[in-house]
């Protein structure tokens, strides 16, 4: 039977994905965060982040480079590295052992290839590094990339040299906002509603062996009763694609062949469905073969069949259909921020915790604000069924200018923009979970609203795009009228927005309620839209604006709404969960009854 890919990758990461070589003679020291989580003391030379950190194309033999490597940081690009950094946490993170911030960063170590790669090409890969990154193997450049978010591999095999020993040296740029790159909320001086920034290297290293001719990505749309699947290879003419599909029990439910890089139709006889109550997940094995039928490279991935759009009520509103079924969504933001690796969760569980969490809360939906995670992030939403609003992270603007006083974004950072916008639908383009797109939010960086919509929309037309979430408010330029979705930011709300035309009406973001929660709380002044003074008068607010949700959802076809926070971030105490992880301020089952009310009250 074919095994699930969690038990895969768990195996993958319990047999290869160990530090290539033992830590460097010098010490490295975690220093100690101003919030620990309940994952921190867990996080050490041998345990950051083993786990295989590609779910939708695995393969047996990888190796991981997290760990120890050498650092040197500064005003100036060091040539020397004197200090260690624990790789993949951002040197901003205690978890790094840094804890600063640096705008030019230097790292460098070394590794073993195992002996039984010979003849095979080796590729390094980067999860994410922030923001302009030079990457030189043995002293030859192999990878130059900008753009914090979006990963990144190079064919490292000619840069290889004799012997076992290899080294590679990572450069890298991060001014934070003071460079024209999408930053979120990260800042070099944060406070209020940004935060700290987290430069450099923040995502899993790792080396992975493949023949010449191999599956570099596999692109996987559903809807359903199929999956088209295209695999972008290195084959040559004669080489083809073989997929296959396997249902949870590991049955054959489909199979087909044809050329690389072209869609294969795979259609599914009796489909399951994937939807937030049932997140079922069908595997999937890929090959590449020659013309004589030999294998030249495997990877398995999964996929999960289901389809979003528009469609009209009874009342002729347009409401968001999931599997062509009018669903209510329901969820929080969800920032993605730790007091001890800033960016990087601590471990694997520690990210999985925060969608389990949304679950238990009676949540459907997370929207991921501003800020693009680690391939793990979405394999778990995928499979804890979890719909998913993607942000794209914003370009930096300056918050203390009134709205109407920021100038727009230059040339550079619209560039900058759109080629990491088109980067990212296209890594995340096959994750279940994502059905809607969020260019821009609240105005931030905002520039030819409706053109980038249509871009969005271009990249991929399965999903629905929200161009700019709480149009009505902030920074936002005048409303496009672009995209699928009208969307209301009001706090504490919740707004009421109208229909408008052929867009459905959303509350992107409402709530706010706070609560300080003494011993849990970052250094600063706490702050939120609206303070309670204890766990009952937060249960209750959160009941009543919930009622009057209710409300708004029966009157006017509200079709999706999101509370602001999962989890306080910073000084901002609005979460549901204190920043450290350790109390859930509300009443979960209250809150619980409440959410799927809501949901219950949007859904016929």
């Amino acid at each position: 039977m074919l095994l699930r890919v969690l038990l895969v990758t768990t195996l993958f990461a319990a047999a290869s994905g160990v530090p290539a070589v033992a830590a460097p003679a010098d010490p490295w020291r975690p220093k100690a965060p101003p919030l620990s989580t309940p994952w921190t003391d867990e996080v050490g030379p041998d345990n950051a982040l083993p786990e295989y950190p590609r779910p939708q194309l695995t393969r047996e033999r990888w190796l991981n480079l997290n760990g120890v490597w050498e650092y040197a940081g500064g005003d100036t690009p060091p040539q020397r590295t004197d200090e260690r950094i624990l790789v993949p946490y951002p040197p901003e993170s205690a978890l790094s052992g840094v804890q600063r911030h640096d705008d030019h960063m230097r790292y460098r170590r070394t590794f073993t290839v195992p002996p039984d790669w010979a003849g095979q090409r080796v590729l390094l890969h980067f999860g994410a590094v922030d923001q302009k990154a030079e990457v030189s193997v043995n002293g030859r450049t192999v990878a130059v990339h900008e753009g914090g978010y979006t990963s990144f591999s190079a064919d490292i095999t000619d840069a290889l040299r004799p012997g076992p020993r290899q080294e590679v040296v990572v450069a890298v740029e991060d001014r934070n906002d003071a460079n024209p790159y999408p930053v979120g909320k990260q800042r070099n001086n944060p406070g209020g509603i940004l935060y700290t920034g987290a430069s450099g290297i923040w995502q899993t290293v790792w080396l992975e062996p493949v023949p010449d001719a191999h599956v570099a990505k596999l692109d996987i749309t559903p809807d359903l009763t199929g999956f088209d699947l295209t695999a972008r290879t290195s084959a040559r003419s004669g080489e083809r694609v073989e997929a296959v599909v396997f249902d949870a029990d590991g049955t054959e439910v489909s199979r087909a062949t044809g050329p690389s890089d072209v869609p294969l139709r795979l259609p599914i006889a009796d489909p399951h469905l994937w939807t937030p109550d049932d997140p079922y997940l069908y595997d999937i094995v890929v090959r590449l073969i020659d013309g004589e039928g030999r294998e030249l490279d495997r990877v398995r991935s999964y996929g999960g069949l289901r389809t979003v759009r528009l469609v009209d009520d009874e009342q002729g509103r347009p409401r968001i259909a999931l599997n062509g079924k009018i669903l209510f969504q329901h969820g929080p933001l969800d920032q993605g921020y730790w007091p001890d690796g800033i960016y990087t969760a601590p471990t694997d569980e520690a990210l999985r915790f925060d969608l389990e969490v949304t679950k238990r809360l009676g949540f459907n939906m997370v929207r991921k604000h501003v800020k693009v995670e680690p391939a793990r992030w979405y394999y778990w939403a995928d499979r804890l069924g979890l719909l998913v609003w993607q942000d794209m992270p914003s370009l930096p603007i300056d918050l203390a200018d009134p709205p109407g006083s920021n100038p727009p974004p230059g040339e550079q950072a619209r560039a900058n923009f759109r080629a990491e916008l088109t980067a990212v639908i296209d890594q995340l383009r096959s994750v279940a979970s994502i059905v809607v797109w969020v260019p821009f939010n609240e105005g931030w960086g905002e520039f030819d609203t409706a053109e980038i919509a249509e871009l969005v929309r271009r990249a991929d037309p399965t999903r629905l795009v929200d161009a700019n979430s709480g149009v009505n408010c902030c920074y936002s330029l005048p409303d496009s009228g672009a995209g699928h979705l009208y969307d209301d930011h009001t706090y504490v709300g919740p707004g009421s927005p109208q229909v408008r035309g052929e867009r459905a009406s959303v509350d992107g973001e409402y709530g706010g309620l706070g609560l300080v929660e003494e011993g849990h709380l970052w250094p600063g002044q706490p702050q939120a839209y609206e303070m309670t003074d204890s766990r009952e008068a937060l249960t209750r607010r959160y009941g009543e604006v919930s009622d009057e949700l209710v409300r708004i959802v029966t009157e006017n076809g509200l079709c999706a709404a999101i509370y602001t926070q999962t989890t306080d971030v910073e000084n901002e105490v609005n979460g549901f969960l204190t920043y450290d992880r350790r109390v859930l301020k509300p009443d979960l089952a209250a809150v619980r009854a409440h959410n799927l009310a809501v949901i219950d009250a949007g859904t016929p």
